[in-house]
């Protein structure tokens, strides 16, 4: 049985160092720790190809990016959000190199992987923080109606491209990256 932290208020700052021993993640929402449910396997692996297919088209183009797994973005005063990926500069890598990973600036792109009790989390909460930080793109890969929704920041709010099947994923940040939907949620056929 998963237990309710003690903690019923907690600052940004507070945030940034708690620890309630364990090992469970939290995102902080207007104050409050909300427990982030371990991902499935499903995830695990759509996340994992990912990662990879980035890493690898930052090093083939040479750019001097990161791309991180669970970071931190603070999307407002006592508000932080745990992505499944970013990608953020080496610059602001280096900000956080011995602290905790939580950007405070925008990173270039996050990626969230859609699981049951993340749907409204995913397409309606992160969506409008995410464009107030003004990140530049934001992916929702959603694989339990099988699309990759790939949102471009216009004029402060989010134009949306949904992309399934067969169909190419387009990205602004990543304008070379060859993958289809397909490619992506058949990760995990184990």
């Amino acid at each position: 049985m998963v237990t309710t932290p003690a903690v019923t208020s907690i600052t940004f700052e507070e945030y940034l160092t708690y620890d309630d021993g364990t090992g469970f993640n939290y995102e902080l929402v207007d104050g409050r720790l909300e427990l982030m449910n371990p991902p499935t396997i499903e995830h695990f692996l759509i996340t994992k190809l990912l990662e990879q297919l980035l890493d690898t088209e930052i090093q083939r183009c040479s750019l001097p990016w990161l791309c991180l797994r669970e970071a931190g973005v603070r999307t407002g005063r006592n508000k932080s959000r745990l992505t499944d990926l970013c990608v953020v500069t080496l610059a602001q890598a280096r900000e956080l190199k011995n602290v905790s990973a939580v950007f405070q600036s925008p990173p270039l792109l996050v990626i969230e992987v859609v699981s049951p009790e993340s749907v409204k989390r995913d397409y309606r909460y992160k969506r409008s923080e995410y464009a107030a930080l003004e990140i530049p793109e934001y992916w929702i890969v959603d694989p339990l109606v099988n699309k990759i929704s790939v949102l471009l920041l216009e004029e402060g709010l989010y134009e949306e491209t949904v992309f399934s099947d067969n169909q190419k994923v387009e990205s602004r940040v990543f304008s070379e990256l060859v993958i289809t939907v397909d490619q992506v949620l058949n990760a995990s056929n184990i």
